[in-house]
């Protein structure tokens, strides 16, 4: 009885050799222009290439990524090497030495070159390049077999490549696979990955290029793939990561293909082996499956792709888990409405209850908020921030799914006049330094800088013991480095909370948060809104109102009536004398999220005294390019250098977006 089983185990591994052997036999290799003039023989120039690609080779395979000079000027070079995410360390050594011979032996004494092999990039040149996206020259390939039905393939495919191309950009490694099913029996696998040094954006639009060449490379095939220098995409009808062997013909604008011939009936024949080995496997498979569920019961992921430890995949939703989950979205499961879409209470299968966010059809600029929540609220992990559970893309939907909150959000309490009765001043503090918390991480101590720019009451939900969570990013921005500051011509938020410099000039930072910060502490103090205010004593916001009240001595007036005398009066005052200090005009000399932590903990320090907020009666010329800007949401005559700039705010305190992807 052991032998033939000794037999059938040895037959096996003979199969996966010689599928090994044949897949190293078949190694892509696309060569790049070789570029920037030739060098003299024995030269430093030389000294400098040969130091730079010993240094690309023994240091890229640690990280996957390595980008570095050698040399000075005016024999300094550049040079980049990177493995694919799929690629062992080992395979990865291997690729970048074999790349740094042949890029010597096909681009002799060249001063710039680029090699792209199975597994590995290599790039040197004397011109800098780093973190630039070129987009050619493109190489493609193409499965040779035609799908069954080419229009449902396709569809479903440019659905997988749309999700893969807004995971991977935002990817700490730039990289993303997926699977999508044509029907029970018939799959899609996809890959995207781009160079590390890339944005956010110059991935995303290196990967579109790519999306683009499916149609004139692989259009109606069952796999695919487009190189560049700088991102590649790949299709299959097969799961091909995280090791694969690469199709076998050739299409498009390469430059070298020697290397990546082959013959059908050898395709064919390491079909029929891997049909094979596909049975052993799924046989192999059963039996373990069956032996763990007997030893320990499987967890339900409530109708999500993957598991627990594959964090890519289980933020993928089924759009019929969701559908199912919220009565394929009856009107009694609406939350709420938003400037982007609706949110809907579901209830998955494993008891778990959620809320789903389901974009409007009508704003084709959604995908980008699409994309920009997935891939920040993925990375971000605290608790006083809502947290993504996941996302559908799938046919003409477009859903983000997130933890359910039943106390809903923050504006459905304090403007409410009965609701409001349940918020103490104990409540309000806690809600106040939740958001201040909040803040801070996303500013100052999460490992990325961002900018939430729509921070509003209706943005914060409150949880069952109403702990604040920030939510809504659609219209966050991300800082890189040592970036403080950015501008647009596209202005996107809400009336009564955007800073003046964003909305007068589109330029923004940290600070922009701090004063929609200190609008919200006003109006949580107060109980009023900032939006929309009405006072007969000539106020004409609630910044001038608690301004004015300030000034005057009279500052204990702006505390909410509803709060009685149940509030402690000095932490109230220090709360508003700290709100005015977020609010003003200058966003210089507003204090950072980490200084308003500080005053919101330590008592015994003193508040500086702060200037007038930014929309103070008296009149500086900010109030009076702001009311000249509003002049044009009231259709009055404005000049032309604010009709050509200015982008109207939010009337009906819903965010308004942005056109252009950020």
């Amino acid at each position: 009885m052991k032998q033939p089983i000794q037999l059938l185990f040895q037959t096996f591994l003979l199969l996966l050799l010689f599928q090994h052997l044949f897949i190293k036999a078949q190694v892509f290799t696309y060569i790049d222009n070789c570029d920037s003039g030739n060098y003299t023989s024995g030269s430093q120039f030389e000294t400098n290439l040969n130091h730079l690609l010993l240094s690309l080779t023994t240091k890229t395979p640690l990280l996957g990524f390595y980008n570095t000079t050698s040399g000075e000027n005016p024999n300094l070079l550049y040079g980049l090497a990177q493995c694919t995410g799929r690629a062992s360390a080992d395979d990865c050594q291997t690729c970048l030495n074999t790349s740094s011979s042949e890029i010597i032996r096909r681009c002799p004494n060249r001063k710039g070159a680029a090699i792209q092999l199975a597994d590995c990039l290599l790039r040197y040149s004397d011109q800098p390049f780093f973190s630039r996206l070129r987009g050619y020259p493109r190489v493609w390939l193409s499965n040779p077999y035609k799908a069954s039905n080419p229009d449902v393939f396709n569809q479903t495919l440019g659905a997988l490549m749309k999700n893969l191309s807004a995971k991977a950009c935002f990817d700490t490694r730039k990289i993303a696979t997926g699977m999508v099913s044509l029907t029970d029996f018939a799959k899609i696998y996809g890959l995207m990955e781009c160079r590390r040094d890339l944005s956010d954006n110059d991935c995303y639009s290196c990967l579109q290029m790519g999306i683009s060449d499916i149609p004139l490379c692989c259009n109606q095939t069952i796999g695919g793939r487009v190189y560049s220098e700088c991102c590649y995409l790949r299709f299959e009808s097969e799961p091909f990561f995280p090791a694969t062997a690469p199709l076998p013909s050739w299409s498009g604008d390469q430059s070298d293909h020697s290397d990546a011939t082959g013959n059908k009936s050898t395709m064919r024949m390491l079909q029929i082996i891997c049909i094979l080995m596909a049975i052993t496997l799924v046989l192999t498979s059963t039996i373990c499956t069956f032996l763990l569920r007997r030893k320990k019961a499987s967890n339900k992921d409530g109708g999500r792709v993957g598991g627990d430890n594959d964090a890519t995949e289980s933020l993928i939703f089924d759009l019929e888990t969701l559908q199912a989950a919220t009565d394929n979205f009856v009107d009694i499961n609406k939350l709420g409405e938003g400037g982007f879409g609706t949110v809907y209470k579901g209830k998955l299968l494993n008891g778990q209850e959620i809320a789903v966010k389901r974009l409007l059809r009508r704003y084709r600029q959604g995908m980008d908020e699409l994309r920009n929540e997935v891939a920040l609220v993925a990375k971000l992990q605290h608790k006083n921030l809502v947290r993504l559970l996941g996302c559908c893309l799938q046919g003409q939907e477009e859903l983000l799914v997130y933890e359910y909150m039943p106390n809903k959000s923050l504006d459905t309490f304090l403007f409410d006049p009965i609701r409001c009765l349940l918020l103490d001043w104990k409540s309000r503090y806690k809600i106040i330094e939740g958001i201040a918390r909040g803040l801070l991480y996303l500013h100052e101590d999460s490992r990325l800088k961002i900018i939430h720019r729509d921070l509003k009451t209706s943005n914060i939900l409150l949880d069952g013991d109403m702990n604040p969570k920030i939510a809504d990013f659609g219209l966050a921005r991300l800082f890189g480095g040592d970036q403080t500051h950015a501008s647009t011509s596209r202005i996107a938020g809400t009336f009564g909370y955007m800073a003046p410099e964003y909305a007068v000039y589109g330029k923004f930072s940290t600070q922009s948060d701090v004063f929609s910060f200190g609008v919200l502490v006003l109006e949580i103090v107060t109980g009023r809104k900032n939006a929309g205010f009405h006072e007969s004593d000539g106020a004409i916001d609630l910044l001038t109102y608690a301004w004015q009240h300030w000034t005057e001595g009279i500052a204990h007036k702006l505390i909410d009536r509803n709060l009685n005398e149940q509030c402690i009066r000095q932490e109230v005052l220090r709360c508003v004398l700290m709100g005015l200090l977020c609010v003003q005009g200058d966003a210089a000399e507003r204090p950072t999220m980490s200084t308003v932590v500080l005053m919101l903990n330590s008592f015994s320090s003193t508040l500086p005294i702060p200037s007038p907020p930014a929309f103070f009666i008296e009149g500086s010329q900010m109030e009076s390019d702001v009311l000249r800007n509003n002049s044009v949401v009231n259709g009055m005559e404005s000049s032309d250098h604010f009709n050509s700039k200015f982008k109207p705010y939010s009337l009906n305190e819903a965010s308004i977006t942005e056109l252009d992807p950020r």
